[in-house]
């Protein structure tokens, strides 16, 4: 019989939402680094020709912001639908730990979308 774990597939659902999330934060930064990055920089007192070179990443944005969602989807489904396989004496079998995790999802969530619609209210702040 073939496990889960033997698949390629974690087998701690856990794991796998944390994964998804920072892989969904990680893309989510890729994707506003041509509209949010020369910002923070300029706001940190940091410039020069070279901020103005982050622009560069614009066309890829798309990609990124696909990549993005994705991950989100698939820390929603682990998190919200997948079927828990925990042990019990596991942390994911605790009710805490996942209600946890799911708060935590939702604010990345709202973080990560206002991120991907910088590019509509930047010009508020520049």
């Amino acid at each position: 019989m073939e496990t889960p774990s033997s698949k390629g597939r974690p087998t701690n659902p856990v794991a796998a939402g944390r994964r998804s999330l920072a892989a969904g934060i990680a893309a989510a930064m890729g994707a506003s680094a041509c509209c949010v990055g020369p910002l923070v920089l300029v706001s940190l007192g940091l410039g020069g020709a070279w901020v103005g070179r982050l622009t560069a990443l614009e066309p890829y944005r798309p990609v990124f912001i696909g990549i993005t969602v994705g991950f989100l989807v698939l820390a929603f489904y682990t998190l919200h639908v997948a079927p828990r396989r925990c042990a019990p004496d596991e942390a994911c079998a605790v009710p805490s730990t996942l209600r946890n995790q799911r708060i935590i999802f939702w604010v990345v969530t709202v973080l990560v979308a206002a991120l991907l619609a910088f590019p509509w209210y930047a010009p508020l702040f520049y």
